[in-house]
Order: structure tokens, then C-alpha cells, then sequence
């Protein structure tokens, strides 16, 4: 049975305590937990779930990311943690930190070559997720990030029912297609009364460099009506950025004040989705 004093959703949940298949390690504290999550990949949902986690922490906000995304687990380069691994202590695994203070937990930063294949099959690799949150001392955070593997596999099942989501943020690209395939996630972590708490739509519209015109590569309309149709908020557009493709150079510095622009007001949607 789930330990509920030390869940994020506890006060707030409506699951049967008995039926309950979250466990959760009384040795942390953490506030609220964001599940980042896409219909397929390609979308940008790795690079977003650490832009969210590096305003937050640059808000002041104590600050995680698990990289629940274990056959392609790219969170550790983009946030520059190439060569570094986790520690353990014999009963639980330390999170690494980054140079800004994030701790990240990745199966990236176990294996000895970040590029060897995950050759595992389903119940292996939903294990590993479980494992991310019980048997890592993530200690008191403000905010965890969950980086959380594409489409509606089990894998993403796994992570929805063993870890306490306070709220799902699905990115997207605006295309009829992929909003179809966004539909199929937003109605699966519905169906397990998590909440949507918008979508952030990823390489929405490029600026043109000389008269700063929005130019949509896709027909807006058909975005607007898929989110009137399924009742989902949009928590902003994303143009195409080199600070956004650029994350994983290892001098990046975000100097890009469109991406501030853009992306602040993007994090503060998500902040109060949450406290609603």
C-alpha cells in the first residue's frame, strides 16, 4: 500500500488507498510532480521538460528531472552531465547534480556508454521507472520533472500509475496527424484521472528575421478546434529556436531573450494549472 504522507498527491487523491499502487520512499519530500509527455517522439518533449526544470530552478524552486524516457534517455546531455554517473550507497541511488543545482536521474548516468542500446523488454523497463522513484534519494524537492517516454506504451502506464503526477503537460507539434495521436495520450492519462493540465505546442511558427512576422507552417485552425474538442488548454506556442535545438552543445548559455519571451510565461501557465 502506498506511504501517502510522503506522496505529492496526498490531500488531493481520489484513489482507493487499499487499490493504490504507488509506493513512495518516506525518506523524500517532494511538493509536486510534472509528468512531460508526447503522442511520439520527435517533438521537442526531452528539450521542454528540461527548460521547465531550469526555470524553475532559476525561479528559486528546489528542482528535479527523472529521465523516464529509458530507451532514449537523452536528459543527461542536454543538461551537460556527459561522463558523469549516480552513486549509491548500498540501499539508495544519489541523483546527480548539475552545475545549476538540478539533480537529475537517468539510466544515462549508470551505464558505462551512453551509447549502447536499451535491449529490454516492457516489465524490465518499467521496473527501472519504479525503481527512479523509490529507490532514489531525491530528498525535499519543490518541483520533479518527469521526462516521460513517448506514445501510450506500458512504459508510459507504468510511470502513470507508480508514480504520484500531480499533472501532465503534452507537447505537441501542430500537425492534424500528431494531434490525433495527442488525443490518444491526453484520453489515456484521463482515463486514469491524472490531470491534462494544457499543451504546449513545439515548433508552432518560425519569426521572419527581417519584419519579426509570425509565419505558421501549419493551418492554426485545425489546432484551435482540436483543443476545443478534447477541452484542453493551451499553455503556449513554441517558435522554431537555435536555443531550443542547441541545448545539448555543451557551451550553451540561453542568451535568447525570444525563448524568454516565449517560455516564462509558458512555465507561470503550468505553475498555476497546478495549483488550481
Amino acid at each position: 500500500m502506498s506511504e501517502c504522507n510522503s506522496c505529492p498527491s496526498n490531500g488531493g487523491c481520489d484513489k482507493d488507498k487499499q487499490k493504490c499502487m504507488i509506493e513512495n520512499n518516506p525518506l523524500n519530500k517532494v511538493k509536486k510532480i510534472i509528468g512531460v509527455m508526447s503522442g511520439k517522439g520527435g517533438v521537442g518533449k526531452s528539450s521542454i521538460s528540461v527548460l521547465i526544470a531550469k526555470r524553475l530552478k532559476e525561479l528559486g524552486y528546489s528542482t528535479g528531472i527523472l529521465d523516464a524516457d529509458i530507451t532514449g534517455p537523452s536528459v543527461p546531455r542536454l543538461v551537460g552531465l556527459k561522463d558523469k554517473k549516480v552513486i549509491s550507497d548500498g540501499e539508495l541511488m544519489h541523483p546527480v547534480d548539475t552545475d545549476d543545482g538540478i539533480k537529475v536521474m537517468s539510466l544515462n548516468l549508470l551505464v558505462d556508454n551512453e551509447n549502447d542500446p536499451v535491449i529490454w523488454r516492457g516489465p524490465m523497463i518499467g521496473g527501472v521507472v519504479k525503481q527512479f522513484w523509490t529507490d532514489v534519494l531525491w530528498g525535499e524537492l519543490d518541483y520533479l520533472v518527469i521526462d516521460m517516454p513517448p506514445g501510450t506504451s506500458d512504459v508510459a502506464l507504468t510511470v502513470m500509475q507508480s508514480i504520484p503526477i500531480n499533472g501532465i503537460v503534452m507537447v505537441s507539434v501542430p500537425q492534424d496527424l500528431v494531434s490525433m495521436i495527442v488525443s490518444k495520450a491526453v484520453n489515456m492519462a484521463r482515463a486514469i484521472n491524472i490531470d491534462v493540465l494544457g499543451v504546449i505546442e513545439n515548433m508552432s511558427y518560425i519569426t521572419c528575421p527581417d519584419c519579426s512576422k509570425k509565419i505558421k507552417l501549419f493551418n492554426g485552425e485545425s489546432t484551435t478546434k482540436f483543443l476545443e474538442e478534447m477541452n484542453l488548454k493551451l499553455l503556449g506556442e513554441i517558435p522554431v529556436l537555435n536555443s531550443v535545438g542547441n541545448l545539448s552543445d555543451p557551451t550553451y548559455k540561453n542568451e535568447d531573450e525570444d525563448l524568454e519571451k516565449v517560455f516564462y510565461p509558458i512555465v507561470d501557465n503550468v505553475m498555476k494549472s497546478l495549483d488550481k
